[in-house]
């Protein structure tokens, strides 16, 4: 998993709330347990004019122009910024496998759905709550000035605005770690690696009856 200490880059507003997983990605490109190749599908029904078919090539697929992430403003967002509710509906892990793919660090909202809160942790993606008011004051920043980006500051538990003004955010310090160092699940584990291999060993002396392989 991909670290993530303090990331700049150029925010995106979607400002419709409830987006569901199935809006993310769509159900139907959901064949794959691979956390990468989702990216081309991700937001499909609203990125592209006609309906997505599973493992088709989506070159020269029509784009619909009025969608936020085709506009050239916006190509290379990585911030996500959107409304209350985000990631509602399917507990969908390939949701954030998707935002991530196409190159979104982090996102900020009001409020997440919890499953999707917690997956965004463990994939290496940055949800970040923050009051309404201030999401609607960022929403009008970025829709105001063209190239807008913001500096998320893991770290220190700050959203930095171009103007420098700071905006503070709160983390579990735990998740906090994982994601400074890079560490899911298996990462985790794998700390403990030592500790497992010696167990292992003890366990295959003590009851080697255990580990006979039967022909």
């Amino acid at each position: 998993m991909n670290k993530f200490t303090c990331h700049q880059g150029i925010a995106a507003p979607m400002d419709r709330a409830n987006i569901d997983t199935d809006m993310i990605i769509p159900k139907q490109f959901l064949k794959s347990i691979k956390r990468s190749g989702f990216g081309p599908n991700l937001f499909d029904e609203l990125r592209y004019l006609d309906e997505g078919k599973p493992d088709a090539d989506n070159s020269g697929r029509p784009l619909n122009p009025d969608f936020v992430l085709n506009q050239p403003r916006y190509q290379g967002a990585s911030v996500l910024l959107s409304r209350e509710n985000f990631g509602c509906g399917s507990s969908r892990e390939h949701a954030p496998w998707a935002l991530e793919d196409f190159g979104f660090r982090a996102i900020i909202a009001p409020s997440y759905a919890d499953i999707f809160f917690n997956n965004c942790f463990k994939n290496g993606l940055l949800p970040i709550i923050l009051d309404e008011a201030v999401v609607d004051q960022l929403f009008k920043e970025v829709e105001a000035e063209e190239g807008y980006q913001l500096t998320v500051d893991l770290e220190n538990q700050k959203v930095i605005k171009p103007s420098g003004e700071e905006i503070a955010f709160e983390v579990d310090p735990f998740r906090k770690h994982c994601l400074i160092n890079g560490l899911d699940d298996i990462g985790l584990t794998l700390q403990d690696a030592d500790d497992i291999r010696a167990y292992e060993e003890k366990r295959r002396a003590s009851q080697p009856w255990l580990f006979d392989v039967v022909k």
